[in-house]
């Protein structure tokens, strides 16, 4: 690995050593109330953007905030080679901002304030101005996004996570296995759950993972056997439909650990860039779900407890 990839490296693994913790968010889970959970993080690295804030969804926002911020300063330290990895990493928060945006072209509540992307924007700087949501739609066709289809916000976020995983995948082959998980549940929970048939252009993103056998499927059982066997472990445990969250916990569990273990290399380079954006994108996940389990003063995670 060439050496230019030796300081990203080092501020890389830096940066994950300020994540709060599987432990720490369980702390913030058993607080009974979410003023009581903030309080608890004023000495966290989290604390900057979540001083001052009221409620749980400006608390989930600060959470976001203080992620895309570190990707952004560590984009700072990437050669030029690895501009697309930084890019493609940032392109969840892309995601929030066009579904937010199309959610009040179609008349839902207004859009908040975009996550601000500077240069590791895909296409947000063009889509921002669409008026109409025919006009959002035919704009992103024209991205790297692609066509995303028709449909509400919601089948919108699907097929914009499917088609940003198998980008970052195409990127950074270790990320093959979270496209592949994140397929498996999204095509398992509109099937089964929903019950709703998908998308021609969820079809279209899906098939080069799953291929096709699944797509007339009725139950978790006959659902898991069509997928491809490699894929078939995401499903362990999951007894119907209403047990998705569980496999998606350990999911996300599960790509917290490739984080650790690609940070863990002993060659710099983007392996171990994109561990440190697993790791602190993870790390956050578990922070949130400790807030809201703190705001509903529950006590603990549900969702925490699945991911152990």
């Amino acid at each position: 690995m060439r050496a230019d990839w030796v300081a990203a490296s080092a501020r890389a693994r830096s940066m994950a050593l300020h994540r709060i913790g599987a432990g720490a968010s369980r702390e913030v889970a058993a607080q009974q109330a979410l003023t009581a959970a903030l309080s608890a993080l004023q000495a966290s690295s989290y604390a900057e953007r979540l001083h001052g804030v009221a409620g749980l969804a400006a608390a989930e926002r600060a959470v976001q905030e203080t992620v895309l911020w570190r990707l952004r300063v560590l984009a700072g330290w990437l050669p030029a080679s690895g501009t697309g990895l930084a890019r493609a990493a940032a392109g969840i928060f892309e995601i929030e901002n066009i579904v937010a945006l199309a959610r009040e072209l179609s008349g839902g509540a207004k859009a908040p304030a975009p996550y601000h992307l500077g240069t590791l924007a895909t296409a947000w700087p063009r889509l921002r101005t669409a008026r109409t949501r025919d006009e959002l739609a035919s704009v992103l066709a024209a991205t790297a996004w692609g066509d995303v289809g028709a449909g509400g916000p919601g089948l919108l976020r699907d097929a914009l996570n499917i088609s940003w995983l198998r980008r970052l995948a195409d990127l950074a082959p270790a990320a093959r296995a979270w496209c592949g998980a994140a397929s498996v549940l999204t095509a398992a929970r509109i099937l089964l759950l929903d019950g709703d048939a998908p998308s021609p252009r969820m079809l279209h993103l899906l098939r080069p993972v799953l291929g096709s056998a699944w797509e007339s499927t009725t139950s978790i059982d006959a659902f898991t056997a069509a997928i491809p066997s490699s894929l078939r472990g995401v499903l362990d445990g999951v007894a119907s439909a209403k047990d998705l969250w569980r496999a998606e916990a350990r999911a996300y569990s599960s790509v917290e650990k490739d984080g650790f273990r690609l940070l863990g290399s002993s060659v710099p380079g983007p392996d171990v860039v994109l561990g440190a954006v697993a790791v602190l994108s993870l790390d956050a996940w578990r922070l949130r779900a400790a807030l809201t389990a703190a705001a509903a003063g529950a006590g603990s995670s549900e969702v925490l407890d699945a991911a152990a």
